[in-house]
């Protein structure tokens, strides 16, 4: 099976102001959705898929092999949408189409409608435990594929994010990594005014995970942390990422209700020239 190229830290930059770009049009056409959450992975997708991290194969979106990634975050489904079209398990013509009735780009990730998509999820909380049924599965039929969760910050108030930390923990399931896209902010507030839960990296650290604070903006720590985290042995990783909510759009970045709605034509101008695309 093929496997995607690895690209430059360089080339990975540029390929996530198109990502950011793509998510920023989808949305306002489609006239709702989450940007701001989308917006603050992009980074941590870019290097999954195009960096070299995932071992994946487009043409063969069920090749048993493959690492899975499952966006546990399922509002921030542009983000994933996008990072699998320009991956190439479906044409870019379709991301116009985000939220539309017919369109498998749904609100929140189908797993029956698209290819690449390996959860389909939306309710918080479930995206770990789903990630640790893979990696018992890999262990079970004794392949060697990597499991990534990408989880939210406000997610972390969800009780079955800890009961599967410390089920991965107990059986030392070392093909998976966690990663916080730990923006500060979630839909009705900053994460520290809804429930404070700092310290969060001590917290994973108590659950017996091998844990990474990073700029999850520095697009070589994000690649390094991830490439450590896929050869960390005997345990499971989680990579808290620090990140700024809405990303490289500033009047999005201070701005947390941006969370649940699309910015509208004049917005969506301003937000391109900000990222240089006009």
């Amino acid at each position: 099976m093929s496997v995607e190229a690895k690209m430059s830290i360089a080339e990975l930059e540029e390929q996530a102001r198109v990502l950011r770009r793509d998510i920023i049009t989808c949305t306002t056409v489609a006239g709702s959705g989450h940007p701001s959450s989308s917006l603050s992975g992009v980074e941590i997708m870019a290097a999954l898929y195009f960096g070299g991290i995932m071992r994946h194969d487009p043409a063969a979106p069920q090749w048993p092999d493959r690492d899975r990634l499952i966006m546990s975050k399922g509002h921030a489904s542009p983000l994933l949408y996008v990072a699998l079209a320009h991956a190439g398990y479906f044409s870019t013509d379709l991301l116009p189409t985000l939220r539309q009735i017919g369109s498998p780009l749904e609100g929140h990730p189908n797993m029956t409608r698209l290819p690449g998509v390996e959860a389909s999820t939306g309710s918080l909380g479930q995206g770990l435990s789903i990630g640790l049924g893979h990696a018992f599965a890999a262990r079970m039929e004794q392949r060697d594929f990597h499991v990534f969760v990408i989880l939210g910050d406000g997610e972390q108030d969800e009780g079955q994010v800890w009961e599967a930390a410390m089920t991965a923990a107990h059986y030392k399931l070392d093909n998976v990594t966690a990663i916080v896209d730990h923006n500060k902010a979630q839909q009705t507030g900053w994460v520290r005014d809804v429930l404070d839960y700092a310290p969060l990296a001590e917290k994973w650290r108590a659950f017996q995970w091998d844990v990474q604070e990073i700029d999850g903006h520095d697009m070589a720590t994000v690649a390094n942390a991830l490439a450590r985290a896929k050869a960390t042995a005997g345990r499971p990783s989680c990579i808290i990422a620090h990140t700024v909510k809405g990303k490289g759009v500033s009047f999005v970045e201070a701005d947390y209700s941006y969370h649940g709605k699309s910015l509208t034509k004049e917005e969506e101008g301003r937000a391109l020239e900000e990222l240089g695309w006009q």
